[in-house]
């Protein structure tokens, strides 16, 4: 019996196209986007993270050769120092304040604006305006044309009906930056609050006109806790603004008549008194807490975008 081997057959190549990997395509995607990324990062992060490295050093500008580091005594001076510590209520208090008001009268323009009748495009316009004016051109305006004592318009009005003639920024300093805020900020919270109304559920709204509930109750039971969301939102972003304001406080009292806030203290403490180190320390603190109120609004943000795709 004769015995045949077969001589094993190579295994012919497949050929395989490749395909590019799945982080080659994620960088590909991104790359266009990348000379935006690096300018923001030189605009933006460099500055902040030299800001942060000067806040740990005892720096004044006209004694440059005479700095030293201090590790964290800027930051204790500013949170101990009495004039910081008033700044910081100051900010605080004309927070709040604008915040609460804008949001009220926001609301309530809202609801008006959400009605039809005629010449609401007009209404709407106006309504709009003071949000677009420069906030130096806004102070400048409520300074000169409205507070001055000796020709502004409301102690025009008032000589008109024979009331008194007083210097509003020296008797109320700041009410005076507050109500120039609040003229400009309201709008901006009007059209959140308007986006959200015209976002509610009409036929919800229609049963419960059918079922016999009146206006406020609608208001109170169906409306208010659907603009949740948008005064929460108007809200922290109105904070976020009103922290770092720095124009009315300078253009108007220039932070005197105990108006200063924080943001002007930084000016202070760094083109006034040269204190690079001090000034630093507190911008670094007014950024960590435009950060934690910024983060607040990017979640609000987030649940409002994930309402509406689910709604959809």
């Amino acid at each position: 019996m004769t015995a045949t081997t077969t001589a094993p057959v190579a295994a012919t190549p497949v050929r395989t196209t490749r395909q590019p990997s799945t982080r080659l395509r994620a960088w590909a995607t991104r790359a266009p986007l990348l000379p935006a990324l690096i300018f923001m990062i030189a605009v933006t992060q460099l500055p902040f993270v030299a800001t942060l490295v000067i806040s740990f050093f005892d720096w004044n500008a006209l004694y440059p050769k005479a700095r030293h580091f201090t590790g964290i005594d800027n930051y204790h001076q500013v949170l101990t120092d009495p004039d910081l510590r008033h700044s910081v209520w100051t900010t605080i208090l004309l927070t709040v304040t604008v915040v609460l008001a804008c949001l009220v009268l926001g609301l309530g323009l809202a609801l008006l604006l959400d009605r039809r009748f005629r010449g609401r495009g007009v209404v709407r316009t106006l309504l709009i305006a003071p949000f677009l004016v420069v906030p130096v051109a806004a102070a400048l305006l409520w300074k000169h044309v409205l507070y001055n004592p000796e020709y502004g318009l409301l102690n025009g009005l008032l000589h008109y009906v024979g009331g008194p003639q007083p210097d509003w920024i020296s008797n109320t300093p700041l009410l005076a930056v507050e109500a120039s805020l609040v003229w400009q900020w309201t709008p901006f919270m009007m059209l959140i609050l308007l986006a959200g109304l015209q976002s509610r559920d009409q036929q919800q709204i229609e049963a419960a006109r059918v079922d016999g509930a009146s206006d406020w109750q609608i208001f109170r039971h169906l409306t208010l806790p659907h603009l949740r969301r948008y005064l929460e939102l108007g809200a922290l972003l109105g904070s976020i603004y009103i922290v770092q304001n720095f124009d009315a406080v300078f253009t108007i009292t220039s932070g005197g008549l105990g108006t200063a806030n924080l943001p002007y203290t930084v000016y202070q403490s760094f083109y006034q008194a040269h204190e690079n180190g001090l000034a630093s320390a507190a911008g670094v603190l007014v950024v960590i807490g435009s950060i934690i109120i910024a983060t607040f609004a990017l979640r609000v943000v987030s649940s409002l975008f994930r309402e509406e795709v689910s709604r959809a």
